[in-house]
C-alpha cells in the first residue's frame, strides 16, 4: 500500500495500519508495513514506527491475542489444520518477536533519541509481558518473568562495540525496582560468562566499561524492605519467590561481582572497582570475606592500586577479623616520594592514620613510620608538609615510647644516621635508634606555616591530638589564596637613596624604566 510523503503523511499512514490490525484479524498483514518503517534509515520515521509498535503490541498483549506457551514453528502451524485463531496468535507472536529484535538492534542506533525510545519501549513490553505472561506457569503461584525479553535488553546495553554510558544512566531508574534489579544481576552473570568465553584472549575494553557501569549502578537496600517494589505489577506476592527476599538479592549481588572480578580487568577499571569496593560492594555481599583474595592481590600490586585496596582491607580487618601478618610491612613499603603527589593522597593518609591509631602497636613500628615520613618530608611540597607534620606529631602523642626521637637534639645527622631507609622491614630499619633531625631542618623552611608546624616538636606535645582531616586535601592553590588574604604589613623602605638610573645617570633609558616602576 502506497503512503504519503512527509512526517504528517507517515503518521496518518502508520495510524491507519494500526487501526486496521486492531479492528480486524483479516488485516493482520498490515503489521509488515509498520515493521518495514521500523527499519528505515530516517530517524523521525523510526521514532514514529516505534511509537506505533508500542501501541500495537501493547494492545495485543493486553487483549490476549498473542500465543501463550512453547512457541512452535510458524511454517508448521500455518501448514497444519488447527484453528484459525491459534494460527493467528502464533503468527502474531512471531511478528512480536521480530519487533522486539528490531528494537534490540536500535539500541545501537547512532541517534541517542532512538536508543532511548527503543529502551523505554522494550521495558514497556517487559512490564506488559510480565503481567500477561507468554509462557504457561508450571504450578499455581509460579513466579513468571519475561527473562528472554529482558535478556535482549541487557545484552543490548552490554555492547562490545559501543559505549553505552548515557543509555545505562537512563536504565538506572529501572534498577530501583526489586524484580528488575534481581534479574539484571542474574542476566549480567550469564552475559559476562558468555562474552569472556567468546573472547578467551582479550575481552573488548568497551564491554568491560559497559559492564562496570551497569554493575556499579546496582545498589541494594541495607535492610529488608517492608514491601517489595516491583516493576511488573503483581496482585499478590509469595514468600516462595526468591526475588522477594533481600538475602537472595545479596547472594545474586555477590555472584554478579565475583563473576566480574574473576577475570583480568584493565588497570583503569581495576582502580574504579577498588574506589567503590568499601562503600558500594563489601557492605552488600552475603560473604564479604570472599573478597580477601582479590583485595590482598591488589594490595600486592603496588603504587596507586595498593593505595586503593587499603579501604577494602580496612573493612575486612576491622569488621570481619581478617588476619594479614605482613599488612604493616606492606603499608610501610607504600611510603615513597610519590605518595605526596598521587590522586588518592587524602584517602591514604586518612586510612594510615586509622591503622596507626592502635596503642598496642610496638614502638619500633611506629618509630619507623615517623622516621620514614620525616625523611620523605624533606622533599615534599608545602601543602603536603602542613598535613604530614601534624600526622607525625600525632604518632608521638599516641606512643610516648617514640618521643625519644625528639629528645636527641645532638643526635645523628644524615651521614651517620643509623636509620636505613632502604630496609623494607620496619623492624630492621633501626628507626628507634635515630632522631627526627629532619623536622629540625624543616624549621628553616621557606614557608612560614611549615616552619611553624615543624617547631611543634620543640615544646611538650599537647593533648589531645591535632585533627588532620581539614588538611588532607589541602592544595597549593588554597595556600596561595590564604596567603593573599592575609593582612599586608606596613611598607618597609628598602633603599635610603632613591635610584637615579642603572649607572647613576639621570637621562639614560633605564632611569625612565625605574621612574615608571
Amino acid at each position: 500500500m502506497a503512503r504519503e510523503s512527509g512526517a504528517e503523511g507517515l503518521r496518518r499512514f502508520l495510524g491507519g495500519r494500526l487501526e486496521a490490525v486492531l479492528a480486524s484479524r483479516g488485516e493482520a498483514n498490515a503489521v509488515f508495513d509498520i515493521l518495514a518503517v521500523l527499519q528505515s534509515k530516517d530517524q523521525e520515521e523510526i521514532q514514529e514506527a516505534v511509537h506505533t509498535c508500542s501501541r500495537l503490541f501493547g494492545a495485543l498483549l493486553e487483549r490476549g491475542e498473542v500465543f501463550v506457551g512453547q512457541l512452535p514453528s510458524e511454517d508448521m502451524v500455518m501448514a497444519g489444520s488447527r484453528g484459525a485463531m491459534r494460527k493467528y496468535r502464533v503468527w502474531m507472536r512471531h511478528r512480536y518477536h521480530g519487533c522486539c529484535n528490531c528494537l534490540g538492534e536500535l539500541l545501537t542506533h547512532p541517534s541517542f533519541q532512538v536508543k532511548e525510545l527503543a529502551l523505554s519501549t522494550l521495558m514497556k513490553f517487559v512490564q506488559l509481558e510480565g503481567m500477561h505472561p507468554l509462557e504457561k506457569p508450571k504450578w499455581e503461584g509460579n513466579y513468571l518473568f519475561p527473562r528472554e525479553l529482558f535478556k535482549l535488553v541487557v545484552e543490548g546495553l552490554l555492547s562490545s562495540e559501543e559505549d553505552h554510558s548515557l543509555l545505562l544512566s537512563q536504565f538506572r531508574e529501572y534498577l530501583e525496582y526489586d524484580d528488575i534489579r534481581y534479574h539484571t544481576m542474574q542476566t549480567a552473570v550469564d552475559i559476562v560468562a558468555r562474552v569472556t568465553s567468546q573472547h578467551p584472549k582479550q575481552v573488548p575494553l568497551t564491554f568491560w566499561n559497559n559492564a562496570f557501569m551497569l554493575l556499579s549502578a546496582v545498589s541494594l537496600p541495607c535492610q529488608e524492605p517492608d514491601s517489595s517494589h516491583f516493576y511488573v505489577k503483581r496482585t499478590e506476592l509469595s514468600d516462595k519467590w526468591k526475588v522477594t527476599h533481600l538475602k537472595e538479592h545479596r547472594r545474586m549481588f555477590q555472584a554478579m561481582w565475583l563473576s566480574f572480578l574473576r577475570h583480568k580487568l584493565p588497570l583503569g577499571l581495576y582502580k574504579k572497582v577498588l574506589v567503590i569496593m568499601h562503600e558500594s560492594i563489601l557492605p552488600h555481599l552475603a560473604q564479604p570475606t570472599l573478597m580477601i583474595d582479590f583485595l590482598t592481590s591488589a594490595y600486592d600490586v603496588g603504587g596507586a592500586v595498593s593505595l586503593l585496596a587499603l579501604n577494602g582491607l580496612f573493612v575486612l580487618i576491622h569488621e570481619h577479623n581478617l588476619e594479614y601478618p605482613d599488612f604493616y610491612r606492606k603499608l610501610y613499603g607504600l611510603l615513597d616520594p610519590s605518595i605526596f603527589h598521587v590522586k588518592y593522597r587524602a584517602r591514604f593518609f586518612h586510612l594510615a592514620d586509622l591503622f596507626l591509631s592502635s596503642s598496642h602497636l610496638p614502638a619500633y613500628l611506629v618509630a619507623a613510620f615517623a622516621k620514614r615520613l620525616s625523611r620523605l618530608a624533606l622533599t615534599a611540597p608545602p601543602e603536603a608538609l602542613l598535613m604530614v607534620l601534624p600526622f607525625i606529631c600525632n604518632l608521638l602523642r599516641r606512643h610516648p615510647a617514640c618521643r625519644v626521637l625528639t629528645h636527641r637534639p645532638q643526635g645523628p645527622e644524615l651521614d651517620v644516621d643509623p636509620y636505613n631507609p632502604e630496609e623494607e622491614d620496619p623492624a630492621k630499619s633501626r628507626a628507634l635508634e635515630s632522631s627526627l633531625w629532619e623536622l629540625r631542618t624543616l624549621q628553616q623552611h621557606y614557608h612560614p606555616e611549615v616552619s611553624r608546624a615543624a617547631s611543634a616538636i620543640n615544646q611538650v606535645l599537647s593533648m589531645p591530638e591535632v585533627s588532620i582531616a581539614p588538611l588532607l586535601e589541602l592544595t597549593a592553590y588554597e595556600i596561595f589564596e590564604r596567603d593573599l588574604k592575609k593582612k599586608k604589613p606596613e611598607p618597609v623602605p628598602l633603599e635610603f637613596i632613591p635610584v637615579q638610573g642603572l649607572l647613576g645617570r639621570r637621562e639614560d633609558l633605564c632611569s625612565q624604566y625605574f621612574t615608571l616602576c
